[in-house]
């Protein structure tokens, strides 16, 4: 027997128009590459989204055709994020950090028929207009005397313009959830990058679960600063979330330094934040040396790589800010885990909630995992076994775009995530390493990112890379790649003696390199596949 529940499909669209309807003068703030502040509200985007579907419309595209965008956070992205995908097309956010060709690359792949970028990268589409043979529609996101008129690039066009001549009164189209929403393209560190599709329903309920008050804790009450950019994974789900709850959005556009992310947090009393350890490292730095605090801002959510404890300890005690230490992947939509604490949690003492803290957190409703060995047998959630962690769910791919790599899944239909992880009694999950990054040493295993979160801790380390080098007898060894705080001293022998007492000897590394800088992926993440290269020919110290 079925419920007699009336049935509407779970569609993006019907997110913008509850914001609207709703939240209609909730603030969508966004600075904007031309240096200036732009003020908009969720009534405004919703009916501008509306003529970018009927700008999409009038150029005859079908439905799950895909529109690409190459832009920084900001208002006009939002609206193309609800325009292209509320009309059922599939809006394809690419990362603008990649290399033009592969950004040629990945347009071509994703067959895009439309391209809208931010004037910041004209230079790029410039040089790959005529490689991009599917893309019929260039769209500058600027207003159209802002247009350059010597470009050389065919029907490009001012956003402003293009959509200037539809109309607002739209009517959303109702299909089927299951269909395409958004596309985003994993890193490709090895090999080419590969697309994972999000669906409306998937989309919609990784927005619920992420709301929720043991996930991101998002509410009208909020004001939300997201750093991580909507071109990776979709911002997190942010826009999402912060449309079902009516809460304010705070764009930093391409302005990320420490000086302007802090500026942005205080003038527009923004109480939640979301990055990458990377961009925090300015952020803090910023605020260390001129001796400031967040009069407003009270929880900041760290992923994208693990965030070392030292970082989380100086968010809570130097600035009453909580990190919501935050796990997933571009094929989970993202979002994983959140670490956030259980009742008795919040009893214990400073230092043992810290230690919880530095963990990614429990899996928010709709994710399932678990961990097993390398025969795939499961391992028990006691905090000490690790193994190869597996995860399932409503927003985790089950095959990437046009069937590239093959059928991902293994057994049980359980996606390989390729990290090395333990769980807890309480189901906290802790990364120990990515499965290419983990040290093998005479047999044993040493996890990078504990090396790495040590390293942290020391008062003259920026950020820190620990890698495998060749050795003869124990065929890998760590060595530590450190890159330090302006003006600070310190010598190899100094970071190592940091180590003592704090990790078993034989996992401490056999020598440290200063640089000057760590090689940097698209999304932020340190590239050790760069350093592994660079120093894979490094002598260790003999004894």
């Amino acid at each position: 027997m079925l419920g007699q529940m009336q049935d509407h499909p779970l569609l993006i669209s019907t997110l913008i128009d509850h914001a609207a309807k709703n939240h209609p003068e909730a603030e969508i703030v966004s600075r904007r590459v031309e240096g200036d502040l732009h003020r908009s509200n969720y009534g405004q985007v919703a009916r501008r989204s509306k003529q970018v579907a009927g700008a999409l419309d009038r150029l005859g595209l079908a439905q799950g055709d895909r529109v690409a965008t190459l832009a920084w956070n900001g208002y006009r992205h939002l609206e193309l994020y609800f325009g292209i995908t509320g009309s059922g097309r599939v809006v394809h956010t690419i990362n603008p950090r990649l290399l033009p060709d592969q950004i040629a690359w990945i347009a071509n792949h994703a067959e895009d028929q439309v391209l809208c970028f931010d004037m910041t990268f004209l230079p790029i589409v410039k040089g790959i207009w005529k490689h991009c043979t599917t893309v019929r529609q260039w769209v500058a996101l600027c207003d159209a005397d802002k247009l350059p008129a010597d470009t050389g690039i065919p029907n490009l066009v001012a956003y402003e313009a293009w959509i200037g001549a539809e109309s607002a009164d739209y009517t959303w189209p109702s299909f089927d959830e299951r269909s395409a929403a958004a596309l985003c393209y994993t890193s490709g560190t090895t090999g080419n990058p590969k697309g994972a599709l999000y669906s409306h329903r998937s989309t919609l309920l990784h927005a619920y679960a992420g709301a929720l008050p043991d996930a991101l804790n998002l509410s009208a009450r909020d004001s939300i600063l997201p750093v991580v950019p909507m071109f990776h994974v979709n911002a997190w789900g942010l826009p999402y979330g912060a449309a079902m709850t009516g809460a304010k959005m705070v764009f930093p556009g391409a302005a990320l330094d420490g000086k302007s992310v802090y500026d942005l947090i205080e003038a527009e009393g923004v109480t939640m934040a979301a990055g990458v350890p990377t961009v925090w490292l300015g952020l803090l730095n910023h605020t260390a040396q001129h001796g400031l605090k967040f009069r407003t801002m009270r929880r900041t959510v760290i992923g994208g790589s693990a965030c070392p404890p030292a970082m989380i300890q100086s968010f809570r005690d130097e600035y009453d800010v909580t990190v919501l230490h935050a796990w997933g992947m571009t094929e989970m939509s993202p979002l994983g885990t959140v670490c956030t604490l259980k009742p008795a949690q919040t009893q214990l003492p400073a230092a043992q909630q810290l230690a919880v803290m530095a963990k990614q957190g429990r899996a928010i409703y709709g994710v399932d995992m678990k961990i097993v060995d390398a025969d795939g047998n499961e391992l028990p959630w006691d905090g000490q076994q690790s193994g190869d962690l597996l995860v399932r769910g409503p927003w985790i791919i089950s095959s990437y775009f046009k069937g590239e790599g093959g059928n991902p899944l293994v057994a049980g239909g359980w996606f390989p995530t390729g990290d090395v992880a333990s769980i807890d009694a309480d189901g906290f999950l802790q990364i120990t390493d990515r499965s290419k990054d983990v040290i093998k040493s005479g047999g044993e295993w040493i996890s990078s990112i504990d090396v790495e979160n040590i390293a942290m801790a020391h008062p003259a380390v920026a950020m820190a890379a620990c890698i495998a080098v060749p050795h003869p007898k124990w065929d890998e060894r760590p060595l530590l790649v450190v890159m330090k705080k302006p003006n600070a001293t310190a010598t190899p022998a100094e970071i190592l003696a940091h180590f003592d007492g704090k990790i078993a000897k034989w996992q401490i590394p056999d020598d440290v390199v200063f640089v000057d800088g760590i090689p940097l992926g698209a999304t932020g993440k340190m590239q050790k596949n760069k350093l592994r290269e660079q120093f894979k020919g490094h002598a260790l110290p003999t004894a």
